[in-house]
């Protein structure tokens, strides 16, 4: 088993690489996992494989975190969750239909031809057959009888089991208020459903003294953000270098509020290794694991363009003290 070290990131399986990480060393680990949404990272998972995932990572970290440290899972909700069992049946939508033919129609002519069939009666209505049988019988779902229904699926409470059975309690939750995201709600312009405008942060603790610090933040950030259930920061506008992007100051949030500079911060789902740099650029150390090549090769290469500016700005901030320093002592 390979031993991992802090501020390094690391290629490959989560499940493996966080049985490296020392025992008792992590103060917060904040990730944002696949979300089982359809995305190219995600095809090969089925919803029994990807709660396991979660399942497992969710369990090592009794082990990792330090006592009283906090483990912060962003994610949200499945809005369109296929399920074989869900009825294939879509609301009437009058206002969206392309052929002015009514159910109250078909049934006139039903009873004016009692021997024609939906063939026939699509032909003296002038429509479709597939017209008459949606009238009569109800709507076909989503652009065929044979589509698979969806309904939302709460994610939530399997976190919370997972995390108890672990040892861990969720001592909070709170809301990320985002733009609206119309990829996990894609049938919201044919329901009555509403599009998603925010994600979950399920914070969990594991038992032992924590500290409360108030000097984290500055009184005004407390009373706009630290104490504020729910945080409204805009969405990543471009996710043009990884598909599931959230934005740095939801990092820089959560790990300003539940830890100190120095400590270790952990993202086991790094992606494009935004969370390292929330790390780097409030002075904590980091370790971030992340399996697909393509996205470690972009935080690699993201997290040292932050390192290197960070040794800038505090090359630069040395360089201002020193200045205010010497002259401070010429005016004595």
């Amino acid at each position: 088993m390979k031993k991992v070290t802090a501020d390094r990131i690391y290629l490959g399986d989560s499940c493996e690489i966080m049985k490296g990480i020392e025992s008792d060393s992590v103060a917060l680990s904040f990730w944002s996992p696949p979300y089982f949404l359809g995305k190219e990272y995600e095809k090969n998972e089925s919803y029994e494989s990807w709660q396991k995932l979660l399942k497992t990572v969710i369990q090592e970290h009794f082990r990792i975190l330090k006592p009283g440290g906090f483990l912060v899972i962003n994610i949200c909700d499945i809005l369109s969750f296929q399920d074989e069992k869900m009825p294939r049946i879509m609301g009437l939508n009058p206002s969206n239909r392309k052929c002015t033919v009514t159910k109250e129609m078909i049934i006139k002519a039903k009873e004016e031809h009692p021997d024609y069939n939906r063939y026939q009666l699509a032909a003296l209505l002038n429509c479709s057959e597939q017209t008459i049988d949606r009238r009569l019988n109800g709507n076909n779902i989503r652009g065929g009888r044979y589509a698979v229904g969806t309904h939302v699926k709460l994610v939530g409470g399997n976190l919370e089991q997972y995390a108890y059975e672990a040892g861990l309690f969720l001592y909070d939750k709170r809301i990320w208020k985002k733009d609206p995201a119309w990829a996990n709600c894609k049938w919201t312009t044919n329901t009555l459903k509403a599009v998603s405008e925010s994600e979950d942060l399920y914070i969990f603790w594991k038992p032992g003294e924590y500290e409360v610090n108030r000097d984290r933040l500055t009184p005004a950030e407390w009373k706009e953000w630290g104490y504020r259930q729910i945080w409204e920061i805009a969405s990543v506008r471009a996710n043009d270098i990884h598909p599931a992007m959230f934005p740095i100051q939801l990092a820089i949030r959560v790990i300003r509020l539940y830890t100190d500079e120095g400590d270790i911060v952990l993202d086991p789902f790094l992606g494009s290794g935004t969370t390292a740099v929330a790390a780097i650029k409030t002075n904590r150390r980091f370790i971030g694991i992340e399996k697909m090549k393509q996205y470690y090769d972009i935080a690699n290469k993201i997290i040292k363009a932050a390192q290197t500016d960070f040794k800038c700005d505090m090359f630069k901030s040395v360089r201002q003290t020193a200045k205010i320093s010497v002259q401070t002592a010429g005016n004595t």
